[in-house]
């Protein structure tokens, strides 16, 4: 019998393995992957990391591993404007550093991270199973039971469920969520530039939603480009002469002419809490927990807070010797969690809301807003720190660059 078993092989799945694998060796880890073994090697998309984020990374050793694929982010600037505007006025820059000196956030390619993750999985004995779904679990007083689309089952002390925000296996643990569709799609594609951007991201607020332009290596930047649900299908099904047009529309021409490099991908947006993420011998963690919508960049790093929170309550109750399983140690990791998760929700709830409209009176008040904020430095500050996931003072171990 496993001590834990987690289902999900992307970042947050693999993640929270090695984090309680490397903290004690002697737990039996495993993970589960419904993607076959090379599926991952073709992701095309790059992530936003926080600055907190890649201490976390330090501590697993593998950041030097990934470093010299990632792209810093030295400056971001906020604009807010209609599509015919002849000028977007910038209402808001951030530098993109905080207090230890370390860029508040890298671009990390996923293929490059997950690569990473997977070394470090390989290194530390835990196996990964793919081509694997769950087909249904059941909970028993000392373990729980996960029955898989090849006909086999494994039990295990805890189940850790990084399967998605659709996540099946919060359905099978009879986990409720809120969940409300925005009406909106999420555009997601890679593009090449003549003209350097110099680690500048840029997130311009327009009426169909936040089109954002994240930096990465080698004169090339990924786009989340949100779009009325319809209008995505469409732009995503055009041929390239029309996707181009648009995108050059929205995107400018200030880093000269510009060329998709990366497949054109829509994904619905909207927002999803689970009402619980926890049960007995069993954890929500990442999307399969929340999905929020993407206008602040924080969906993934929400993810890998849950990793550093659950992976120290698990690694400190089993010092401990108490049951790793049980829904009280279980319920503590809840507790450090929800809130932050919830808050996050309401506030890219609020945000998407705020900006994702072009009525005169909002705009007005939403620009006074970004100028004020742009004019006060220690608010600003805040802000970026915030952002980093560096200020928190509830944050995990793993997170303030400490091993658990």
């Amino acid at each position: 019998m496993l001590d834990m078993l987690v289902v999900g092989g992307g970042y947050v799945g693999l993640s929270v393995a090695v984090a309680v694998k490397q903290a004690a060796p002697h737990l039996a880890v495993a993970v589960v992957e419904a993607a076959p073994e090379h599926a991952w090697k073709k992701d095309m998309r790059a992530s936003a990391i926080i600055a907190a984020a890649t201490k976390m990374l330090e501590i697993f050793g593998i950041w030097d591993e990934i470093e010299p694929e990632a792209q810093p982010i030295t400056k971001m600037i906020v604009t807010d404007s209609k599509m015919s505007d002849p000028v977007r006025p910038i209402f808001l820059t951030f530098d993109g550093e905080v207090a230890d000196g370390r860029p508040f956030a890298h671009m990390i390619p996923n293929v490059v991270m997950v690569g990473a993750l997977r070394g470090a999985c390989e290194r530390l004995g835990i196996e990964i199973r793919h081509g694997l779904s769950a087909t249904g679990l059941k909970t028993g007083d000392t373990d729980i039971e996960i029955n898989l689309s090849d006909g086999s089952a494994l039990q295990s002390r805890l189940l850790v469920a990084c399967d998605g925000v659709r996540s099946r296996l919060r359905d099978f643990a009879g986990i409720k969520t809120v969940t409300w569709d925005y009406g909106q799609s999420g555009i997601v594609t890679t593009v090449e530039h003549e003209r350097p951007h110099h680690g500048c991201a840029e997130e311009h607020f327009l009426p169909s939603g936040p089109f954002a332009i994240l930096p990465l290596r080698n004169n090339r930047s990924s786009l989340v480009w949100t779009e009325r649900t319809n209008d995505a299908n469409r732009l995503v099904a055009a041929d390239d002469l029309v996707f181009e047009e648009e995108l050059e529309r929205r995107f400018g021409h200030k880093l000269g002419a510009l060329k998709v490099v990366g497949d054109k991908r829509a994904f619905p947006l909207g927002l999803t809490l689970a009402r619980s993420f926890v049960a007995p011998r069993f954890a929500l963690a990442g999307d399969a927990a929340h999905g929020i919508h993407p206008i602040s960049g924080q969906g993934l790093n929400l993810g890998f807070k849950d990793v550093a929170a659950l992976a120290e309550t698990i690694v400190e109750a089993d010092r401990l010797g108490l049951d790793i399983g049980a829904i009280n140690i279980l319920e503590r990791y809840q507790s450090w969690r929800r809130f932050d998760t919830f808050r996050m929700g309401v506030t890219t709830d609020v945000l998407n809301r705020l900006f994702s409209n072009d009525m005169a009176p909002i705009r007005i008040a939403r620009d006074f807003g970004l100028g004020i904020v742009d004019r006060l430095p220690g608010l600003k500050s805040f802000f970026i720190g915030q952002a980093a996931g560096t200020t928190a003072k509830d944050n995990p171990r793993l997170l303030a660059g400490e091993a658990i």
